[in-house]
């Protein structure tokens, strides 16, 4: 039975009548990381792995909501005022109001969630589900879909009922990835290219280290805080700095003296990163993926000491893979303190020591986003 069918006939126990399925990808993210939210530059790639929604309209207002993978029922009218609650239904009572708030015009329905996008992993499952929800509601209700606006709406949810004042790289790569690219985001204006793959060797493997910190949300929120006063303070000396993207390392080391040592560092690596990813993907775009694997290692490094956004797991994922041949980089991937490393690897023996290794788990470039 395909996943579809799976899902559909799950969906018709439960609520009794035939839906339609929707589904959006995970992501990696191959470097630029915590930069999105400094409107930066990041290279994500979505992989085959999703979250799909067996969905059905209701004429009552009402949206009703089942996830195989969290007990119980979540229920509530679209005219609520709606407001967190303590269970794992926010990203579906969020998606909803800030799409009333944007005055998008969209029925009840009924819900089934079904994912494999491993939750916590620093995979995008977050973003996954609030997009796919926003389609599912606007087109169940034939409202004309804009995949920008499905991607910022998911955004805002995260940050009103989730708590995580992410940046838009994980809603957007859900939205518009592109079969065997990776997408280069410029974060500030939204515009982005397709960066070529390919489909043979290397290819991207993920090694999770399935630990999963609780502290990663509040940390993740005081990183940005740290970045935006270090922007404020560097606004003072030079007026038209409006985002960490507008600093040099030159002028950061200038103005190093006016800042607390943490918020120098945290502003050093959203720097430096953002030059990294540039270059990783005019690498990437060349086939130059020796260059591409030592930008992935220097990304590592500054997440670990500038950032400190590592845990002794993901080192050690790393240290590990550094020493295996076909291996041309690593680094961890998500906002840390546990889940994913990513790792560029050669399949058929061209890699740093000139041997292939054999994966368990590739991530595969995918095209099909929201379907």
């Amino acid at each position: 039975m395909s996943d579809n069918a799976r899902i559909g006939a799950a969906f018709r126990d439960r609520f009794g009548t035939i839906p339609r399925i929707y589904s959006a990808p995970g992501r990696i993210n191959l470097i630029g990381e915590h930069t999105d939210y400094n409107e930066g530059l990041v290279l994500p790639m979505a992989i085959d792995r999703r979250t799909s929604v067996a969905a059905a309209v209701r004429d009552d207002q009402r949206v009703r909501c089942y996830s195989t993978a969290f007990p119980g029922q979540i229920e509530f009218r679209i005219a609520e005022d709606l407001r967190p609650a303590d269970d794992w239904g926010n990203h579906i009572r969020g998606v909803a109001a800030c799409l009333a708030r944007r005055q998008f015009a969209f029925r009840g329905a009924d819900l089934l969630i079904e994912s494999d996008v491993p939750v916590g992993a620093g995979l995008g499952s977050s973003a996954a589900l609030g997009v796919v929800v926003a389609y599912a509601l606007l087109s169940l209700s034939d409202e004309v879909i804009d995949l920008i606006d499905i991607a910022e709406t998911a955004q805002a949810a995260e940050h009103e009922f989730a708590g995580t004042r992410c940046g838009i790289m994980d809603q957007y790569i859900a939205c518009l990835g592109v079969e065997g690219h990776a997408l280069l985001i410029d974060c500030r204006n939204l515009d982005y290219r397709a960066v070529p793959i390919g489909s043979g060797d290397p290819q991207f493997v993920i090694c999770d280290t399935m630990v999963r910190h609780n502290l990663a949300t509040s940390e993740y929120n005081a990183r940005r805080a740290e970045c935006e006063s270090g922007v404020g303070i560097l606004r003072s000396q030079r007026s038209d700095i409006a985002a960490m993207r507008d600093v040099t390392l030159e002028e950061l080391d200038w103005a190093k003296d006016l800042l607390p040592e943490s918020v120098y560092k945290r502003c050093r690596h959203v720097i430096s990163e953002n030059e990294r990813t540039k270059h990783a993907a005019q690498a990437l775009e060349e086939g130059n993926f020796a260059g591409f694997g030592r930008l992935m290692l220097e990304s590592h490094e500054s997440l670990r000491v500038n950032y400190e956004v590592s845990c002794r797991e993901l080192d050690l994922l790393v240290e590990i893979a550094t020493e295996i041949d076909g291996v041309f980089g690593t680094r961890m991937t998500g906002g840390g303190f546990g889940g994913c490393t990513v790792n560029l690897v050669a399949a058929k023996g061209d890699g740093r020591r000139g041997r292939a290794i054999d994966p368990a788990v590739i991530a595969k470039p995918q095209g099909r986003c929201l379907g």
